[in-house]
């Protein structure tokens, strides 16, 4: 299989450095051979295929008369290249961007506490307390860190154990994500299922996606905060259900059986929904342990 059909080079151009926008219209914007196409020849045109330079501009822009393959919409994604339907003349703007509530009240809480050191250690140790079921004393993040890393080395054992597992500790290789055995890269696949969940749940609040209280780097940091909520109750008995079955003998790729069971588990139980509510538990919660002195920061 071709890298380019599904997007994977890892090479991307900096929007700095590309030429803004381009037009097409009248055509059907595909993949061809792993590159970018435009089929153009619909109407009165003479039938050409022009191939997109798609790293090399900032935006796409689809005209009347154009469609767009899925193959093609994964290869923008993958390079950060946006697109949008213009109408004739470029008189309107169409997009089917994530639907947002219109409110700004979550957002604002969330940058409030965000924005004071001393509240953004009290929201991070309040999550780790629903994640670990006690408050912990420590006000350092990277304490609290090291204490949650040792106590999820203990949980992947005992979920191992608990679906009769052989479990040889947390692999991971980025360049080489397949080259893990089946329980890592199971882990790897609901990992990515349950942010799916937790980034619908923080668009559907319209909080911001960037200013997480444990991540800091990631732009889907807060994201990634409410994902890791559930990483023991959703992510772990993901991965291990799905991956006892592909080692007792189903021959469906680990992938697949991973989001079918990702997809019973959150229709069962809930998943958004929930998530929906520890947010708002998350961002009404100021300090856990009661008022604490500014000296405490």
């Amino acid at each position: 299989m071709l890298k380019g059909r599904l997007g994977l080079e890892t090479a991307r151009v900096p929007h700095a450095d590309r030429h803004g926008l381009i037009w097409l219209e009248r055509g059907e914007l595909c993949v061809i051979d792993g590159c970018l196409h435009f089929m153009a020849g619909k109407g009165s045109l003479t039938p050409h295929v022009l191939q997109v330079p798609h790293q090399a501009v900032s935006m796409i822009l689809l005209g009347p008369g154009s469609s767009v393959t899925h193959d093609a919409l994964r290869l923008l994604a993958r390079h950060g290249t946006l697109m949008a339907a213009v109408g004739q003349d470029g008189v309107r703007t169409y997009t089917a961007p994530p639907l947002l509530p219109d409110r700004s009240d979550v957002a604002r809480r969330q940058a409030e506490l965000w924005g004071s050191p001393r509240r953004r250690i009290s929201v991070a140790r309040h999550m780790y307390a629903l994640r670990l079921g006690e408050i912990l004393p420590h006000r350092d993040l990277d304490t609290l860190r090291g204490i949650e890393g040792s106590r999820v080395k203990a949980m992947y054992r005992l979920m191992a154990d608990k679906y009769d597992i052989p479990w040889e500790g947390r692999h991971y290789d980025r360049d080489k994500p397949e080259s893990s055995d089946v329980p890592n890269q199971a882990i790897n696949h609901a990992a990515t299922a349950v942010q799916g969940a937790a980034a619908i749940a923080v668009q559907s609040l319209a909080a911001i996606p960037q200013l997480g209280f444990i991540h800091e780097d990631s732009g889907q940091a807060f994201v990634l905060d409410i994902a890791d909520l559930f990483r023991d109750t959703i992510t772990l008995q993901i991965a291990f259900a799905a991956a006892k079955k592909s080692i007792n003998g189903d021959e469906t790729s680990i992938d697949r059986l991973v989001r079918r069971e990702a997809s019973t588990v959150f229709r069962k139980q809930d998943v958004i929904a929930t998530m929906i509510d520890k947010i708002k538990l998350v961002l009404r919660t100021e300090e856990s342990d009661g008022a604490s002195s500014d000296s405490d920061a």
